[in-house]
């Protein structure tokens, strides 16, 4: 008995030996000795060292001590490693297609490293030696936040945005606030679309209609003016970004809760392929990978009616659209990583992202000829509320101009701009300071919805739109603005872009333009 208490007090002894060597303890020491830092160390990214101690995590500058301890990695070796964790629908094909574009563009060759689980790396080489791994850890947006807010990844990959509980959870983790700036990008833009098989004869649908179907209030075609058949509903798993944002855009506003006779899938190509031969089947699917199904056209009870596609994705002018986002640590990341997320912004990523299939961010004039939908919308509503003045004053003003494919709208209930409306205003603010609206006339249009006496529509549309220029002309801090003629304009409710009888309808309309002359 006494020899086992030997053996298994040597046993842990060594265990935690083994413990010890692990946690990676090393000392920084600046040239002269003067300055020592002894910690444990949390990472290397070819530059900076990452270190815990006893005052908390240091970031040390590694041109300016030498490194001594079993944790020190080795600086001629070095190899970046980024780990993103989140979205399937990201990893599969946008994020490997960006990361091939980004070594071709830099000189890189790349390697495709199969993992288990289905996981996967891209491995960067120059000539035969690594210099980075991007390793994808392929899951659901739930996942990708779980695996950030754990530091188990450096950047999470997700179809909506962080929500309250996991915000709470990041702040306490140590993260801080991951809606701040910066903390986020919209990498590409996607949208969740109602689709048929191409027999089915059902051509349009409501919001209200598609959350009854979802809902199971609504279950034979016949209510919906098609043939007397059961509906069968086909879905993402329930964890999937695509899945939540149906629940978050539609579901929760509309006060209904997913039936359970809903078929989930965790491909969305296996979802349209079940959904493309049963002509008695409606999927909800990514506008990105609708395939050959046919996708059914938004309507409401005032004759408006929206189509998907790919501007009006871009301009969010789509109601159920998706943006696809990168959510980043408050750490430092490694050098190919930060060069890898500023290349995503560029123009070069965006004809990669639209040969994906995705919806790129590059911005784009549509001038007023192109506008015939909505200004036949926005008559049809003039006619019916006496607004024909105020129309005939926005074609005045913004005759001969081009709208941007850059949109402004809120979130729920708050002055606040969305996820996409932030990332909007970054990206115009660097189009300012790039002097890409030198000598031109920019106006910021804004639009209220219906509710209320239009003078008042009409001062809220113009507060927001000063409010958006501001914050636009803030953030262009190195931008020379007085070589733009930018101003804002208020103009109420004269241009809907949804019916005003449901609270997604409002939030549609509840937007500010950007419109260039």
């Amino acid at each position: 008995m006494t020899f086992f208490r030997a053996a298994v007090c040597a046993a842990l002894f060594l265990a935690a030996l083994a413990r010890a060597l692990a946690a990676q303890d090393v000392t920084l020491s600046s040239p002269d000795g003067a300055v020592e830092i002894t910690g444990t160390l949390l990472g290397f990214d070819g530059e900076f060292y990452r270190v815990q101690t006893q005052f908390g995590e240091l970031t040390v500058d590694g041109s300016g001590v030498s490194c001594d301890g079993p944790g020190c990695p080795s600086l001629s070796g070095f190899v970046a490693e980024i780990t993103f964790a989140g979205s399937s629908a990201m990893s599969e094909v946008l994020l490997p297609a960006l990361i091939e574009g980004f070594a071709l563009r830099n000189g890189y060759q790349t390697r495709r490293e199969a993992l288990p689980a289905g996981n996967f790396s891209h491995v960067l080489l120059r000539g035969q030696k690594p210099a980075a791994r991007f390793t994808f850890t392929a899951s659901n947006t739930d996942a990708g936040f779980a695996a950030l807010i754990a530091d188990e990844a450096d950047i999470a990959m997700a179809l909506r945005e962080i929500r309250p509980l996991e915000r709470k959870a990041a702040r306490a983790a140590g993260l801080g606030d991951l809606t701040g700036v910066g903390r986020s990008r919209v990498l590409a833009l996607d949208a969740f679309v109602p689709v048929v098989a191409p027999s089915n004869p059902v051509r349009e649908i409501t919001l209200p209609q598609l959350a009854g179907i979802l809902s199971g209030q609504i279950t034979n075609w016949r209510e919906l003016g098609g043939p007397d058949a059961p509906v069968s509903i086909h879905m993402p798993v329930s964890a999937s970004g695509l899945s939540q944002a149906v629940e978050d855009k539609l579901m929760n506003p509309s006060g209904t809760a997913f039936t359970s006779a809903i078929q989930r899938h965790d491909r969305s190509s296996l979802l349209v392929r079940r959904v493309m031969i049963d002509p008695f089947a409606i999927g909800i699917a990514s506008y990105a990978e609708k395939g050959a199904a046919r996708v059914l056209t938004l309507t409401g009870p005032c004759g408006f009616f929206l189509q998907a596609g790919r501007r009006a994705v871009k301009t969010e002018d789509y109601p159920l659209t998706v943006p696809m986002f990168l959510y980043l640590p408050a750490r430092r990341l490694p050098k190919v990583a930060r060069d890898f997320l500023a290349y995503v912004r560029g123009p070069a990523a965006q004809a990669v992202i639209r040969r994906a299939g995705f919806v790129d961010q590059a911005p784009e004039l549509i001038p007023v000829s192109r506008q015939g939908n909505r200004l036949a919308n926005a008559i049809q509503a003039a006619e019916e509320n006496g607004g024909l003045a105020e129309l005939q004053r926005l074609v005045t003003e913004l005759g001969g101009m081009r709208r941007l494919t850059v949109s402004f709208r809120f979130e729920p209930g708050s002055s606040r701009p969305d996820a996409q409306s932030r990332s909007n205003i970054e990206q115009l603010a660097r189009a300012l300071e790039a002097g890409e609206f030198d000598s031109k006339e920019v106006i910021f249009a804004g639009f209220s919805d219906g509710v209320g006496p239009a003078a008042g529509n009409r001062q809220i549309a113009l507060k927001r739109a000063g409010a958006v220029r501001d914050a636009v002309i803030k953030a262009a801090e190195t931008a020379d603005t007085g070589r733009v003629k930018i101003r804002a304009e208020g103009f109420g409710e004269v241009l809907p872009m949804a019916c005003d009888d449901s609270d997604w309808g409002r939030q549609i309309n509840r937007r500010v333009e950007v419109w260039v002359r």
